[in-house]
């Protein structure tokens, strides 16, 4: 790998933790970013259930909840883009619900993988009533839901941030190996 493309691991690692350092100590800030990126991914995933949910229709008897939920996602994706403001005020609510939401969703799915003997049904089950039950929990404390929120965004750019520090490391020692099994 050439010293320019992995200078860049270490530069991208370490704005990924300064990232995460300041989402972490500006929550309200990272709120509001939240909603827009939170906006773009619920839309895409939207797309693909809805068209995932459309394409295994004549396979999947319960496969309307999945269009459901594709379209709910659509919705939700729309409506974050656009009220970016007054999304960041509700977002611990809306999070709250769309857990729920999907929780329920996660649920219902599971009985047609049991149906089609897929044996990890209950393991789509026990998430499906994970998140419901998280879901209540966001919606009771919404105050410490927001900043659950933003805290966990901003850890999961530092987790990232050093994971691309170590791949420089890693790709060092294995140019090192290489170079040395090569000679």
């Amino acid at each position: 790998m050439k010293k320019k493309s992995r200078i860049w691991l270490v530069i991208t690692g370490v704005l990924f933790i300064v990232l995460g350092v300041v989402c972490i100590c500006n929550p309200a800030e990272t709120l509001f970013s939240m909603a827009w990126l939170i906006g773009c991914f619920t839309l895409f995933a939207g797309i693909s259930k809805l068209a995932f949910g459309l394409r295994t229709q004549n396979f999947l008897p319960n496969n309307g909840t999945r269009v459901l939920m594709g379209v709910i996602d659509i919705i939700f994706g729309i409506f974050f883009l656009a009220n970016s403001i007054f999304v960041a005020a509700s977002l611990p609510f809306m999070f709250a619900f769309w857990i729920i939401f999907e929780g329920i969703s996660l649920f219902i799915s599971s009985l047609d993988y049991k149906r089609f003997g897929f044996g990890g049904w209950w393991g789509i089950m026990l998430f499906g009533i994970a998140g419901t039950v998280l879901g209540f929990f966001a919606l009771k404390y919404p105050e410490a839901s927001g900043m659950t929120l933003s805290t966990l965004f901003g850890c999961a750019l530092i987790v990232n941030g050093i994971a691309h520090v170590v791949a420089f490391i890693g790709i060092k020692k294995l140019e090192k190996h290489v170079g040395e099994v090569i000679k």
